[in-house]
């Protein structure tokens, strides 16, 4: 079995579009940009990267593309980090696929929902986890109870990570509470944040990693913030938060993938475009998240964090 944890922050990467009208809906995925990108986010403190995830717009990627990006990630990464790969699949047969080409292109891990299109029974979604955990790398399960309308319970995941290979849970319910459950009844599993503005009160109460969004805009801050709460600094840890969570409610909300890419454009990197089916954020949407990017902007550049 396994050793890795998957644990540390590890960033659920926004892919960068270049309009090209050759490519599908006219966006061309920028797999140099994407590099870089994923080079920055390590070198400003983060464990790894998480490609081809929701954060990611796998559904949106055709076969070749959802590769591409998952190859130009473990090259841009190297040897100074992790890389965890999206590997959700309508299908066992599916999500074992990626798996395996995961493993092929040397990933130290791959993220998996349960069947995505399918609202699965207990038993289809421990055999998903099998078929997945089978090809020998750490699997990190998700459960994302918004988007799959299947709620994975902490008595199911006990059960998932009682197959090899399976190491870590990604929590998204939002639920605080289970953290402590899943300790208890999966001591060996790891616990990992899910959702941005619950991160803090999941890592207090014992979490060990956190897959985030928004370190694609703030990435030194969010390792600070990650290493504040895990030594136990409640004080400085909430004082960074609270000037950060309004920003990272964002998280939870349908517009995740473009209130992520404008708060990059903020911050002066590269957002971009989203493919369909997502659109362009409202005015409305975008005078409200402005103003909660502002006020994580202006707070951390009062009290900058160091890289």
């Amino acid at each position: 079995m396994s050793k890795e944890k998957l644990d540390g922050v590890i960033v659920a990467t926004a892919l960068p579009y270049v309009e090209d009208v050759s490519a599908p809906a006219g966006l061309r995925v920028d797999l140099d940009r994407y590099a870089e990108h994923c080079r920055w986010l390590v070198d400003n403190g983060c464990r790894g990267v998480g490609p081809n995830g929701s954060l990611g717009e796998y559904s949106s990627l055709t076969d070749a593309e959802r590769r591409a990006v998952a190859r130009t990630a473990i090259e841009a990464v190297g040897d100074d980090g992790i890389v965890v790969v999206g590997v959700h699949g309508v299908g066992a047969h599916q999500a074992r696929a990626w798996a395996e080409k995961a493993a092929e292109d040397g990933a130290h891990g791959v993220l998996c929902l349960p069947p995505t299109m399918y609202r699965a029974n207990t038993a289809e979604i421990v055999h998903h986890f099998e078929q997945v955990a089978g090809v020998g790398l750490p699997v990190m399960a998700y459960n994302n109870p918004i988007d799959t309308k299947v709620d994975m319970l902490p008595p199911v995941l006990a059960e998932i990570a009682r197959l090899d290979n399976v190491v870590a849970v990604k929590e998204f319910s939002g639920d605080v509470r289970r953290v402590l459950e899943l300790r208890e009844l999966a001591p060996d599993l790891t616990i990992v944040a899910g959702a941005d503005d619950v991160a803090l009160e999941a890592l207090l109460m014992g979490a060990t990693g956190w897959f985030a969004g928004f370190p694609n805009v703030f990435p030194a801050e969010s390792a600070h913030l990650f290493s504040l709460a895990r030594k136990g600094e409640l004080a400085a840890a909430r004082a960074l938060y609270e000037h950060l969570v309004a920003a990272f409610r964002w998280d939870s909300r349908t517009e995740f993938v473009q209130a992520i890419k404008r708060g990059m454009e903020v911050v002066g990197r590269y957002g971009g475009p989203c493919r369909p089916p997502r659109g362009p954020l409202s005015a409305e949407q975008l005078s409200a998240l402005d103003a909660d990017l502002r006020r994580a902007v202006d707070h951390l550049a009062a009290h900058p964090v160091a890289v």
